[in-house]
């Protein structure tokens, strides 16, 4: 038996911290033209209606009426790379640019399963892969994710690894 009231609250502090309890800002200001911190941040409450879920979901469609009749999922609440990418715009445009590059990051891994993410996040553990191996997955990021930053990444830590003796097989 669901406690209605426990999942209702629970559903409604998910949705406040989202903004979509509210209302969409009525912003005149076209996507294409940039993002302006001072007019556009926080997104959720000033350009809602550019926010989708990584499902595709309006962001004011994820409503707690919508939850409790089953229209959403909880697939329904992961963020999009676009998203990611419009965070990272504006927080580049404040002069936090690591923090933007990790937004950029972070668009590209939303691309990728969670169970590929698990498996190169163990394969990034000291010992555990060889050069070639984590080679082949900067390539698999690459070509397969689109996700060349976090390709590089991977790349530049075989080559530390190996510089550091901390590949499998070095033990």
């Amino acid at each position: 038996m669901i406690d209605e009231k426990a999942l209702e609250e629970i559903v409604r502090q998910v949705l406040e911290e989202l903004g979509g309890h509210k209302k969409q800002a009525k912003a005149e200001t076209k996507r294409d033209e940039g993002l302006d911190p001072k007019r556009d941040f926080p997104l959720s409450k000033k350009r809602p209606e550019l926010l989708k879920s990584a499902t595709g979901k309006n962001f004011s469609s994820i409503t707690l009426e919508e939850a409790l009749k089953g229209n959403i999922k909880a697939e329904d609440f992961r963020i999009s790379s676009e998203t990611l990418l419009m965070q990272a715009e504006i927080a580049e445009k404040v002069g936090r640019k690591q923090f933007a590059n990790n937004l950029r990051r972070a668009a590209e891994l939303s691309r990728v399963p969670d169970e590929r993410i698990l498996e190169i996040y163990n394969a990034l553990r000291p010992y555990r892969s060889t050069k070639e191996e984590l080679l082949a997955i900067a390539d698999d990021l690459q070509n397969k994710y689109n996700a060349p930053t976090c390709a590089a990444f991977v790349r530049e830590a075989a080559e530390v690894y190996e510089r550091r003796r901390r590949l499998k097989g070095m033990e």
